[in-house]
């Protein structure tokens, strides 16, 4: 009995004592809030183990369209600061919202210092004046908001990140440049490997429902054919004239995105004998994620 007795005295004492770890940890976390897993990604490389990250748009949701819920929205409030891509749809109709509701939060702009593409270039993205049907922004500040989607937008928004980190904690500032460091390696090894896929790339053209491949396209001379028209459907016609250009381009490849209805995709893969490739430009590991799709480019 007695020993029956001690036993439960030891289990209540380390049950308390667990709980209050756990709720000292709680208490101490302190949360930086991004809106995208790619953004997660640089941030918890240089974040370290001094802050816990938290991703708003959960995976497989879109941009454009992801309204949180308020446990998503009590979770934001529990951060010290929210680093924002810049110019994603969910920003632009949540972002007023979020810093009212919280004034105490302090916001950072990863877009900062990023040379935004904000209109088509026609001697990169075609060679026709049919922006309206290959290249198109439906977001209100006419901007192209997918910046991670190449080198030198992920430089960049490393760069503001580290910087966001030694604004919130000046005292840690050696270990955040240090953790920017090897991150950055990381990023020029990434791009060293995708300069070496694309040497000699003889079809620079590609299709793909949603234009995420913008900044890379630019980057590296590609041609971004995309499927929608201004967050639409395509029309028959409109579809019709994209097949047609597929082929004048010669395009290998059409790029399917799990946010988005994959049937006009497929339809087009038949009609111009391209491979069908299943990307996700919102991955968490960015890295791989690059490294995978200039893969897909280059073996046409």
């Amino acid at each position: 009995m007695m020993k029956q007795f001690n036993r439960l005295i030891l289990f209540i004492f380390v049950s308390v004592f667990l709980f209050q770890a756990c709720h000292r940890d709680s208490s101490d976390q302190r949360i930086i809030s991004v809106t995208i897993e790619p953004q997660r990604y640089f941030a918890e490389k240089i974040a370290g183990d001094k802050f816990t990250i938290h991703s708003v748009v959960p995976v497989g949701q879109s941009l454009e369209t992801y309204d949180p819920a308020p446990r998503e929205m009590a979770q934001i409030g529990k951060s010290v600061a929210y680093l924002k891509i810049g110019y994603i749809g969910f920003e632009e109709v949540w972002m007023n919202t979020i810093v009212e509701n919280n004034p105490q939060l302090k916001v950072f702009d990863m877009s900062e210092g990023i040379e935004l593409i904000r209109e088509l270039n026609p001697h990169i993205h075609e060679a026709h004046d049919h922006s309206t049907d290959i290249h198109h922004h439906h977001h209100h500040s006419g901007v192209d908001p997918h910046t991670w989607s190449s080198i030198t937008g992920a430089k960049m928004i490393a760069w503001n990140t580290l910087n966001a980190f030694i604004a919130l904690d000046p005292e840690n500032t050696k270990y955040y440049w240090n953790n920017y460091g090897r991150l950055m390696l990381e990023i020029e090894e990434t791009e060293k490997t995708i300069g070496n896929l694309f040497k000699g790339l003889k079809e620079r053209a590609f299709i793909i429902y949603h234009p995420a491949l913008t900044y890379l396209a630019s980057e590296y001379r590609l041609i971004q054919l995309c499927i929608e028209t201004d967050g639409k459907e395509p029309s028959p016609a409109q579809l019709k004239e994209l097949i047609d250009e597929a082929r004048e381009y010669g395009a290998r490849v059409v790029f399917v995105q799990q946010e988005f209805d994959q049937k006009n995709a497929e339809l087009i893969a038949r009609e111009t004998s391209c491979r069908l490739v299943a990307i996700n430009p919102l991955d968490y590991n960015w890295s791989k994620e690059m490294i995978y799709i200039a893969t897909a480019l280059a073996h046409e």
